[in-house]
């Protein structure tokens, strides 16, 4: 895979994240205070991880160089660590509802 196929998939990517954290945000807004402050933290490091892959993806799109492997374990790692703060995050949303949250 090239860089450009790369990016543009990451970029695909993370506009699909985007939307799970807004949905996950949703959510969060719907809980009481106490069970919102258990579960910031890992969307505040979501939102964090989200900014560092587009950064990085942007910076592959601009510069296009030719040894970028470096930059894909990176976008590839955070990629892991966000599905993980994600599942996290919407397992303890999930319990923390009082009643099934749609959406």
């Amino acid at each position: 895979m090239d860089v450009k196929d790369y990016c543009g998939a990451m970029s695909t990517e993370l506009t699909a994240w985007k939307a799970k954290m807004y949905d996950a945000v949703r959510k969060l807004d719907k809980l009481g205070s106490a069970e919102r402050e258990k579960v910031l933290p890992n969307i505040e490091d979501m939102h964090m991880l989200v900014e560092d892959m587009a950064t990085r993806v942007d910076q592959l799109n601009r510069e296009c160089p030719s040894e970028w492997s470096p930059q894909k374990q990176a976008i590839d790692n955070a990629h892991v660590d966000m599905r993980a703060k994600y599942e996290e995050a919407m397992d303890f949303i999930g319990k923390a509802a009082p009643v099934s949250v749609p959406g």
